[in-house]
């Protein structure tokens, strides 16, 4: 039987390369680990992070993923004292966690992120200005804290329409 997986992220596929080969990678709010399972593919180790048990059971004995159960959004940060070769996020914003990713990262550690800003409500979900990006909020955020190799926000077509912030930056 063969079960359908939605494709990685252009983003994090225009950008994987540079992640050092073998690299410990954290795929930060993985969902049913889509991007997961393609850096796996590609030699990283990933630790696959999400509140949803569920979804993680599908990345339960795939090589090079180790899924991850843990809520990001209450208590303390689920991954003290861990620190990785590269971190992704895709669609996913919890504002508390973004100054936490760039301490995560190893010495010259990349962050490939990836979320919905202003202007997605116009077309769908979220709706919410808690899950939305304000236009640079994300290059400001991180200017100054990592190294910014890559920027770009608005309208994206692929895979679906989408108001998108996209990131990567080297600490």
């Amino acid at each position: 039987m063969h079960t359908f997986y939605e494709p990685p992220s252009n983003w994090l596929q225009r950008h994987a390369s540079k992640i050092w080969p073998g690299g410990q990678v954290l795929d930060l709010a993985c969902g049913s680990g889509r991007n997961s399972r393609w850096l796996a593919e590609q030699g990283f180790q990933v630790l696959a992070v999400d509140h949803d048990a569920e979804a993680l059971g599908s990345l339960s004995g795939l090589r090079g993923v180790t899924p991850y159960p843990a809520d990001l959004e209450s208590g303390s940060w689920p991954l003290a004292g861990k620190s990785f070769d590269a971190i992704v996020v895709c669609r996913y914003l919890h504002r508390p966690l973004l100054p936490r990713l760039a301490e995560a990262l190893n010495d010259g550690g990349l962050l490939i992120y990836e979320t919905f800003m202003t202007g997605q409500e116009t077309l769908g979900r979220p709706r919410n200005p808690a899950f939305l990006l304000a236009p640079d909020e994300l290059r400001l955020t991180y200017q100054g804290l990592l190294e910014i190799i890559d920027f770009e926000q608005g309208l994206f077509s692929e895979p679906h329409p989408a108001y998108l912030q996209r990131l990567c930056a080297r600490r």
